[in-house]
């Protein structure tokens, strides 16, 4: 279990919310940062997280949704610029706080040395953006060419998958496990999904939600 997080979302748009969602069933503390007020709203309606009104890359409301004290800031809105912008004023007024970009994907590699992650969810949705704020458990090859995803995650205990083996679990098609728990082999159908261990899958983004369900549970 991840210790409990402080977490600072901007933008409270279908991302931005669903990965919210995922945070607060897992017990972490949410603020949604959000410029539309009618959004504002409906997502104080949901009691899922702390709802400030404005503009994320704006310091001063940072500071209004207590920065400082944040695990993770992550900028979440459907603009590159804006969601970059938020995460660099982060790091300028709490430099200890850990930084999750969402980008564009023509975008993606220059922007990697600003912040500590960057993620391309409208593919493989919120749940990964989720994974991504909690920590490393995760990680996406964002430079990997068409829209397969290929991460590297490690088997939760007490996921569905964990302790079975490659062909006792029934994957959905467009899956692919890669590589065994040293990542020096080639997984077969006799490959066992070991609690903690690290395995990299690739997947089609529209199942990576569902094998990121088996895998982390």
């Amino acid at each position: 279990m991840h210790s409990k997080l402080d977490v600072i979302i901007a933008g409270g748009g279908r991302v931005g919310f669903q990965t919210a969602e995922f945070l607060d069933d897992q017990g972490h503390d949410v603020t949604i940062v959000e410029r539309d007020e009618d959004r504002c709203d409906d997502i104080a309606d949901a009691y899922l997280a702390t709802v400030v009104e404005g503009d994320a890359a704006n310091p001063d409301i940072l500071e209004q949704a207590d920065v400082d004290r944040a695990d993770v800031v992550a900028g979440l809105t459907g603009e590159t610029g804006v969601n970059l912008a938020t995460c660099m004023a982060a790091r300028e007024l709490s430099p200890g706080t850990r930084t999750v970009c969402r980008i564009d994907r023509a975008k993606g590699r220059a922007y990697t040395r600003f912040v500590d992650a960057v993620l391309f969810p409208e593919r493989a949705g919120a749940r990964v953006a989720a994974n991504e704020i909690v920590g490393s458990d995760v990680r996406t090859l964002a430079d990997v060419t068409g829209t397969l995803d290929i991460m590297q995650i490690r088997i939760k205990e007490g996921a569905p998958a964990a302790g079975r083996t490659l062909k006792e679990i029934r994957f959905p098609a467009g899956t692919l496990v890669i590589s065994d728990d040293d990542g020096e082999r080639i997984a077969r159908p006799e490959t066992t999904l070991e609690p903690d261990k690290q395995y990299v899958v690739a997947v089609e983004p529209d199942v990576a939600d569902e094998v990121l369900n088996l895998l982390r549970g």
